[in-house]
């Protein structure tokens, strides 16, 4: 049976494994490479080029036998199974010892108006849609489903020629009316990997309440992401509703990022030695791929130890997912420095704003910024590639510009045109390429070909990277943020692990780490919002 998976709209088949076994002496360092078995180029290439249509078929799936989407449907089931303590151990659950109910019933009317509604527990029977085999993408969230006459039409994605309606669902999140874990014997531990990204305090914030209400009184925070387990300098920083009380009101971590770490073994004698029964880990695609080697030695060795995943990245980039906390932020934080850029552009002679913002593999960050500001007059994302020279290119499109407003604003994704530049072997802490700066090579260009042309031209360049990912969660992320971290922790107390907390489809679900790893999420160059974008800026294709 085919694995089917999808990148923001777009159905691929994807004959990988779909799990991360751990080598004793396996460094963290390597995760990235584990995570996508693939250069940085090529990882590009998947998101921009491996496009495979609705009208495409998979050639695995024999769609001639009628039984096809049933087939389908239960090795969709099958790979998005939760991992469960129940895998590994022989063990009974017991009753919740969380509740929503009053402390002092409301009677209206002569009747108890709480009833039993006020515990808000999920059944484990419970499922959310993630998708059908078709539907649309929009605004970084996915839309109610639509179906769709053609397989061609903008952003359908289909797995058989007849775009047939194809189920596949995930378990819903939420606390439980049955739990795994005795609460007062609890040690819960908090870790946040890689960069900075708004909203890390309110997860870690939401996640010390939740546990508390559960009755565990044992939380430690793990500093500087996974080398906080093996560096004797950094000890744990014990958490509690006083300390983590206002810590939402502040960007960062409080309990602090790095990038990297010791080898996964190290990591689990770690967790051993220190008592550890939960683990939460605030992380992107790299992190992710540690956490899942990590649960994989947890359950090798039988420790009865439950890994959870909160993904953090403001590129929202995580797959599967409508959107990750702290992209709303980052889209809000660059109306700014996009607003800048107007400006001098608008006030200069021939002037030129070009602004840089985030987004290694996608452009979301981009493309929404772009979209909102309304000022925007070329947008250049990773997926989408470009020229910066020739009749068609970025350059000679801004001349005309020139010529016609007087002031032109760019927009691009620190991601986007490194085949324009020189290749670099060298890699930061967390196995990625680091890239050569996009922004500063278009800046130099742009004075560089309005010089040949004789026509002057003002450049103002900004660069707001880490500005837009150190503020504050804005409401919208707060509010993400906060349901993010409660189920969290319901999903560790249902005995779940090696798992990922998001939103999907606008529901809140759980999705085996495996799946959520697979590849990056990208812009669908075919998606309406694209389209949209393209409408808003007036460019053309630059090929």
């Amino acid at each position: 049976m085919a694995l089917v998976s999808s990148i923001n709209g777009i159905g691929i088949a994807d004959p990988r494994p779909h799990s991360l076994q751990s080598e004793r002496n396996h460094s963290l360092f390597s995760f990235n490479s584990l995570r996508f078995m693939r250069s940085e180029r090529n990882a590009r290439k998947r998101c921009s080029y491996l496009v495979v249509r609705a009208a495409i078929t998979n050639s695995e799936i024999d769609f001639t036998d009628q039984d096809w989407k049933k087939h389908f449907e239960e090795d969709f089931e099958k790979r998005f199974n939760l991992p469960h303590l129940r895998d590994v151990f022989d063990i009974e659950p017991s009753p919740t010892t969380f509740s929503l109910k009053s402390r002092g019933p409301q009677i209206v009317d002569g009747a108890n108006a709480l009833g039993e509604r006020k515990n808000g527990y999920v059944n484990e029977d419970d499922r959310a849609l993630l998708k059908a085999s078709f539907y649309v993408q929009e605004m970084g969230v996915i839309s109610e489903v639509i179906r769709f006459s053609s397989p061609t039409s903008a952003g359908a994605e289909c797995i058989d020629p007849d775009c047939s309606w194809v189920e596949q669902w995930v378990h819903r999140a939420g606390p439980r009316k049955q739990i795994y874990f005795e609460p007062g014997k609890v040690k819960a531990g908090i870790v946040t990997c890689g960069g900075l990204c708004p909203g890390l305090n309110d997860v870690i914030r939401q996640i010390v309440f939740t546990l508390e209400l559960y009755g565990v009184n044992k939380i430690v925070g793990i500093p500087f992401g996974y080398r906080g387990f093996f560096d004797q300098g950094l000890s744990e920083i014990p958490l509690s509703r006083q300390v983590v009380q206002n810590i939402n009101l502040a960007g960062g971590s409080l309990l602090g990022v790095s990038r990297g770490g010791a080898s996964v073994s190290d990591i689990v004698d770690s967790i051993q030695a220190r008592g550890i029964d939960m683990l939460f880990i605030l992380g992107g695609n790299g992190t992710h791929a540690g956490a899942n080697a990590i649960h994989n030695e947890c359950h090798k060795r039988k420790m009865k130890v439950s890994i959870v995943c909160v993904p953090k990245t403001i590129d929202n980039d995580i797959l599967l997912m409508d959107k990750t906390f702290g992209f709303d932020t980052a889209v809000e934080e660059a109306q700014r420095a996009i607003n800048s850029a107007y400006i001098e552009a608008h006030s200069a002679y021939h002037g030129v704003g070009l602004v840089k913002l985030m987004g290694r593999s996608s452009g979301f960050i981009t493309m929404h910024a772009s979209l909102s500001s309304g000022q925007i007059d070329v947008c250049l994302i990773p997926e989408v590639p470009f020229n910066l020279e020739g009749p068609y290119g970025v350059l000679r499109h801004l001349e005309h510009l020139i010529q016609t407003k007087g002031s032109a604003v760019v927009c691009v994704a620190e991601g986007a045109g490194q085949d324009l530049l020189e290749k670099s072997n060298a890699k930061d802490a967390s196995g990625n390429v680091i890239f050569g700066d996009i922004g500063v090579h278009i800046q130099q260009q742009i004075k560089r070909h309005f010089k040949e042309v004789g026509v002057p031209a003002d450049v103002k360049y900004i660069d707001p990277t880490y500005m837009i990912r150190a503020c504050r969660a804005n409401a919208s992320d707060a509010i993400l943020c906060t349901v993010l971290g409660q189920n969290a922790v319901h999903g560790a107390f249902a005995g779940y692990s090696g798992i990922s907390v998001g939103i999907c489809n606008t529901h809140y679900v759980y999705l085996p780490i495996p799946e959520v790893i697979t590849s990056p999420r990208c812009v669908d160059p075919n998606s309406r919002m694209w389209h949209r974008c393209l409408t808003s800026t007036g460019q053309p294709d630059f090929l």
